[in-house]
């Protein structure tokens, strides 16, 4: 890879140089025999104001640019710099459609050399990478990036990202070159010229197959693991797991482990529970490090019964976790080795013989090009092929459930059969002695034909609070209007180069009487009346939306109750058109169905790609099955034990409609279909117990305190040195006045405890309209102004991306709703403020929550001790979490709400958490109490 790149970055006044947006910095990076030979930089005077906006993402203003140069008293030396060159940018299109209007407006012809985007090879070469955001990319690889958005600084750190990322081209076997260069041409860069000047480098000596890879039908692929289960060391255990937890197995390789008293007292309960075949819930605070409590007792039972045992979470964070610190972290304490596996449902895996299938096709789509490219570098990596492994777009993801692992009806799978990932997945699970799934796969094993888990009786489920909500999932339904549209496209009009088409052109060419087939012409006219009757149906469930909506989450969207009740206009209007969709249905079903079988008659004669088709729509008919028997039962029946609703997206309308349906009650079928039939269930969290009771949990599950093993583990952490707790007098009551009074009373008292933390503070809400009018009115203020403002659903990024902003910046903000109120860990001197803005209650008219306190009042209960407070009180306790992390963290928690100290029932939100002194006190002696404590 001999070849001159000029890596560049620009800064500019916009985003548009048509409309007359300028370069305000030019920087550059010779890249020569892959070695950094050259570096250029210098601002650039615009002519024009630099805006507000780009001053403050950049630091450069109008003053720093004025003495500058203009562009074309330096465009000469950037038209030598880029001759014989490749032009390199993160972001390509964006950098040289400046560079263009520039150069020509300087009288030069322009750049038309080739081209390379560090933001596409990157997601080719780094499929598994979390982002490739420049900043959090050159961070993930250990690259140094202290000035983002300094064109001089981007700049180096792209040329880094060039020389890593050409390395790793360069190492690629030949057959995985070979299929990059066929797929590349498609693509916005030329990286097809390099391609095939690595193929030809690459076919010119022998080049031996790395060891820990192996070309199998011309694809490379990293050789599994032995899929029998990890090594087993064995050493036979001359004590009880009683014995040795005597003295923490201290005498067993424990000698440099923390001895926790909290987590002792899990072990012991989970060890009791587990031998004693009895169910256990177990509370353990913050600090008890219940990963390792529950797991080496689990371990030692499982070795000694010869019993697996089942460890199901909710998040994949904490089942990586598990996999990949805590049961290493065991296998260097024990005398054995723990023999751990990880199992995922079906589609989660790839199927090779799909993948093959495709890769055979002419490629014109470039999501799926880059997809397949994508793929084929993860296939060089990774051991378990699994899609969560891999960053996709969303065009990716379309593509990934055309050759995810299913159930094959016409493609042999002989060839792959030794090397499919799923088989190996579940042999490795079949031979563990722990295996670690989700919620979701374990409720599905409950109720599946099929088992999908090895056979079990004893099972740990850790994040157990999510553990109702995912039974309720699990149970429930979908009815989305973009899923149906996306398959109904796959299958489509037999004019349109889709499914169908390319098997009726297969077809066409054999003749079988016996089969009746449908007509192409009529086929498409059914077809088009689906389409119609889907549309129509959408858009009268949009109607019956906006006019019962009154609950609004995020910006434009909608959730509002849906019922089938006979008085209302708009459900019998949903109703008729429901009937046209499921009559169309039927007959698109009747149709594919003749194709298939027509198909299957003809199966031996078919060549395998034509058999990947027939594969393809044999896995649209239950799709299409299960859609017509949602129709029936969210739209033409009374579903009384269930409650279903709408959300939608103003914005996109029809695209981003959904109708969802989940059982009002979950627990008698998780009793009957899970805790009925299994010896030993052990459900922990940090959240499960209300005001020092485990009854609404118990009452959630269908359990009785006689039934299970209560536990409660307080946090090791000392709660009264490491927290301050102040809840303001001089807020106003949240309900006793309009939402912009109050949100203008919370910002006053928001800058002025962020100036006296110095930022590092996170700020909880209820609803995302109360967060974006405060962000927006602190912004106004202009008081915050040297402050970094990250807001969920306005700064754009994932939870962890702005999670991870906010760490990068010393005084910053963070403002968070929903899913911030958990999982958000920021340990140390990052977070020293956590302020609660409202007390959790759901509001009363959304959807799920008006349905279930219906359903308790209906009963004789009380629904808002039986069911609102408690889930307020849970939801409390997780936002409580965040602030103390470790034994060093200190910190300030603020609730505005003042219902936690003057209602009675505030009492259960205090009692609910670590006891801690509350102070209530003015905004001039809480700044004068954090000034003195922090």
């Amino acid at each position: 890879m001999s070849n001159k790149y000029v890596v560049v970055d620009l800064e500019t006044t916009g985003n548009a140089p048509k409309k007359g947006d300028k370069i305000i910095q030019f920087a550059a990076v010779v890249i020569e025999d892959g070695k950094i030979t050259k570096e250029y930089s210098s601002l650039v005077n615009p002519n024009q104001p630099i805006p507000l906006f780009i001053e403050e993402l950049t630091g450069l203003t109008d003053q720093m640019v004025k003495t500058a140069p203009f562009f074309s008293e330096i465009a000469e030396e950037i038209n030598d710099l880029l001759e014989d060159a490749y032009f390199v940018a993160h972001n390509v299109l964006f950098d040289l459609s400046f560079l263009q209007e520039e150069l020509i407006n300087a009288g030069y012809i322009g750049f038309y050399g080739p081209v390379l985007d560090t933001v596409e090879l990157a997601r080719i070469l780094l499929p598994s990478a979390d982002s490739y955001k420049l900043s959090e990319l050159s961070q993930s690889i250990g690259i140094i990036h202290d000035r983002p958005h300094q064109a001089d600084s981007d700049s180096y750190a792209t040329a880094e990202l060039l020389l890593l990322l050409l390395n790793k081209l360069q190492k690629l076997p030949k057959e995985t070159i070979k299929q990059l260069f066929r797929l590349s041409g498609g693509l916005k860069s030329d990286l097809y010229t390099l391609l095939e000047e690595l193929l030809q480098q690459k076919e010119t000596k022998l080049e031996e197959t790395p060891p820990m890879l192996e070309i199998f039908r011309g694809i490379a692929i990293c050789k599994q693991e032995d899929s029998e289960g990890s090594s087993n060391n064995e050493t036979e255990l001359d004590e009880t797991f009683e014995q040795l937890n005597k003295e923490l197995v201290l005498n067993k390789g424990f000698e440099r482990y923390e001895k926790r008293e909290g987590q002792l007292t899990m072990m012991n309960s989970v060890n009791h529970a587990l031998r004693s075949s009895k169910h256990a819930l177990i509370e353990a605070g913050t600090g008890v490090g219940k990963s390792i409590a529950y797991l080496l007792p689990a371990v030692y039972y499982g070795r000694e019964t010869q019993k697996p045992i089942i460890i199901s979470t909710y998040t994949t964070q904490l089942q990586d976790q598990l996999l990949t610190n805590d049961i290493p972290k065991l296998n260097k304490m024990l005398p054995f080795q723990v023999d751990a596996a990880l199992i995922k449902g079906r589609g989660h895996y790839i199927s090779m013989e799909k993948f093959e299938h495709t890769l055979k096709e002419r490629e014109d789509n470039y999501d799926t090009a880059l997809t397949k490219m994508q793929i084929l570098v993860w296939l060089t990596e990774t051991k378990t092929g699994d899609v969560d492994e891999l960053n996709l777009s969303s065009g990716g993801s379309l593509f990934w459930s055309r050759i995810k692992n299913d159930l094959n009806v016409f493609i042999e799978t002989k060839e792959w059969k030794s090397r499919d990932f799923y088989s190996s997945a579940k042999k490795r699970a079949n031979g563990a002695s722990v295996i670690i799934t989700n919620h979701s796969l374990l409720l599905s094993d409950l109720t599946s034909e099929k088992a999908l888990l090895p056979k079990y009786q004893h099972v740990v489920v850790d994040e157990a609070h999510h553990f109702v909500k995912a039974a309720g999932k699990h149970l429930g339904k979908r009815f989305d209007y973009l899923t149906i549209r996306i398959l109904l496209s796959q299958i489509g009009l037999l004019e349109q180069n889709q499914l169908l088409n390319k098997l009726e052109k297969r077809l066409s060419k054999q003749s079988i009487h016996s089969v009746k087939t449908i007509h192409p012409l009529e086929f498409s006219r059914l077809m088009t009346a689906l389409t119609e009757s889907m549309d129509e149906l959408f858009k009268m469930i949009g109607i019956y939306a906006k006019r019962h909506s009154s609950v609004k989450s995020h910006q434009n969207k909608i959730k509002v109750l849906y019922e089938n009740a006979g008085h209302i206009k708009e459900s019998q209007y949903v109703k008729a058109n429901a009937e046209r969709f499921l009559f169309s249905l039927i007959d698109v079903l009747h149709a594919v169905n003749g194709t298939l079988e027509r198909a299957a008659l003809l199966k031996d004669f078919l060549a395998p790609e034509e058999k990947i088709l027939l594969e393809e729509t044999a896995m649209s008919v239950p799709k299409l099955e299960e859609i017509a028997s949602m129709t029936r039962s969210l739209f033409l029946r009374d579903e009384e034990d269930s409650v279903i609703w709408i959300e939608m997206d103003q914005r996109a309308a029809q695209n981003a409609t959904s109708v969802l349906a989940e059982p009002i009650e979950t627990s008698a079928h998780l009793k009957d279909r899970f805790f009925a039939v299994k010896e030993s269930v052990v459900l922990t969290s940090a959240t499960l117990v209300v005001d020092h009771s485990f009854q609404y949990i118990l009452n959630q599950i269908g359990l009785t305190k006689e039934e299970c093993l209560l536990n409660q583990i307080p946090s090791p952490f000392q709660y009264k040195k490491q927290m301050k707790l102040v809840v303001p007098t001089d807020l106003p009551e949240i309900n006793a006045v309009p939402l912009e009074d109050y949100v203008a009373s919370i910002t006053e008292h928001i800058i002025t405890i962020s100036e006296a933390t110095k930022g590092r503070m996170l700020i909880l809400f209820t609803s995302y309209e109360m967060l974006r009018k405060t962000y927006e009115l602190i912004k106004e203020s202009g008081l915050l102004e040297g402050y970094a403002l990250f807001a969920q659903g306005i700064s754009g990024g994932s939870r962890t991306r702005l999670t991870r902003n906010f760490q990068r910046f010393e005084k910053s903000i963070l403002f968070g709703t929903s899913s911030f109120w958990e999982g958000v860990d920021i340990p140390g001197d990052d977070l020293s403020c956590l302020i609660i803005v409202r007390l959790p209650f759901t509001p009363p008219d959304e959807p799920i929550h008006a349905k279930k306190s219906e359903h308790i009042r209906k009963q004789g209960g009380n629904s808002f001790y039986e069911y609102s407070l408690p889930e307020a009180v849970l939801r409390f306790k997780q936002g409580f979490g965040r602030l103390i992390r470790t034994e060093q963290d200190r910190g300030f928690i603020l609730v505005f709400d003042r219902r936690i100290v003057t209602t009675k029932y505030g009492r259960a939100f205090l009692e609910s958490v670590p006891a801690i002194d509350v102070q209530e006190k003015n905004i001039n002696e809480t700044v004068q109490l954090i000034e003195k404590w922090l």
